[in-house]
């Protein structure tokens, strides 16, 4: 039988080179939406960024503490900018705390397989309920929204900024928990997609078709991202509208690189230029060598 090291090593390797072999039968038709070079060690690394934005988020939203509050000195890095409790139901909270305990697991799992001692190194984070409204704006193309859109007000609205933080750590590629914690969220927003957004007057479904403009716009490589409701073209094999599952013309899941997901989670469409969700930007070489070589 393998050992825990070696099973645990398999494990990560599996989450360094998934993404790349989602797209091994995919034309990449330019440079700028190609995977950056780099060691399986420094895509962990790149990884951990999203991983710890994941854990926090959903934590501090569903019970008030951090990665530390449950796993003393597993990460280390800047207080949260905006952590809240969020304004959802019960049934909310508890699939929300639990998949934001699953990730501390991760995270803890991948520290084990660096056979670091040290606690995992943590990016400054924007939780706030103001810098995620900044892509909804965007989506509907004004300054602000009247009245303001809230990710903590209520439970769709937290859900739906959580399946987006989900969508990023699946294509990091944590494998299938990851992928069933994304599932689980989007059938949320199924089952309301025809429901009014509260307090605004959109719906689910034209929320998550803006959004998901927004996102695809800012990452540059073409459709990616998707609302819950499509038009045919873009449905299993162009017969269906609904869409509780995306994926691309064969239904596989879409993957994204590291200099896609910078330009979406930064908000400025630019993988050198931080801000949005990560202020300061990511930490890790693989961040540091796409800022040398300004890989944009």
């Amino acid at each position: 039988m393998a050992n825990r090291s070696c099973l645990l090593y398999a494990f990560v390797l599996l989450v360094a080179f998934q993404s790349s072999m989602i797209m091994s039968n995919t034309v990449i038709h330019t440079p700028q939406c190609r995977p950056v070079a780099a060691s399986s060690r420094d895509k962990i690394l790149f990884s951990i960024n999203l991983l710890i934005y994941k854990a926090e988020f959903f934590l501090r939203a569903s019970v008030g503490v951090g990665i530390n509050g449950i796993s003393p000195g597993l990460v280390q890095g800047p207080v949260p900018i905006g952590g809240t409790l969020a304004n959802i139901t019960n049934s909310a909270r508890r699939i929300i705390e639990e998949l934001g305990l699953a990730t501390v697991g991760h995270l803890r799992a991948i520290k084990q397989v660096l056979r670091s001692n040290l606690p995992l190194p943590g990016p400054q984070l924007d939780l706030s309920a103001q810098v995620f409204a900044g892509f909804v704006n965007l989506g509907f193309n004004v300054s602000t929204l009247s009245p303001p859109f809230n990710i903590y007000a209520n439970t769709p609205s937290f859900v739906l900024a959580a399946e987006a933080i989900s969508a990023f750590t699946l294509v990091a590629g944590i494998g299938l928990n990851e992928a069933a914690a994304f599932g689980v969220l989007r059938t949320i927003l199924n089952n309301g997609v025809n429901s009014t957004v509260p307090p605004n007057t959109f719906t689910m479904a034209e929320l998550t078709n803006r959004t998901s403009e927004v996102v695809n716009r800012l990452g540059g490589c073409g459709v990616k991202d998707e609302g819950l409701i499509v038009p045919f073209q873009l449905g299993a094999e162009n017969r269906t509208t609904s869409n509780v599952v995306p994926g691309d013309v064969n239904s596989l899941a879409h993957a994204r690189f590291e200099r896609e997901i910078l330009r979406i989670v930064f908000g400025t469409g630019n993988a050198t230029m931080p801000g949005g969700l990560y202020p300061d930007g990511f930490i890790g070489a693989l961040y540091q060598l796409i800022l040398n070589l300004n890989l944009s």
